[in-house]
């Protein structure tokens, strides 16, 4: 279960794209989240997804 709080949620998203996931859509598709939702959420606390560096920022 990913966390629901959205410091908590940013950091578990990076953590999984640095360790495990080489692109978002992998991560979406791997842990079964919705792409647009997650970054929505991530959004709303002022954090975009950079392609280039794979992690939220």
């Amino acid at each position: 279960m990913i966390p629901k709080d959205p410091m908590m949620l940013l950091s578990y998203i990076n953590t999984q794209l640095r360790d495990f996931y080489p692109s978002l859509d992998a991560l979406a598709e791997g842990l079964e989240l919705d792409k647009d939702e997650l970054t929505e959420k991530l959004r709303a606390i002022d954090y975009e997804y950079d392609a280039e560096l794979n992690r939220f920022v």
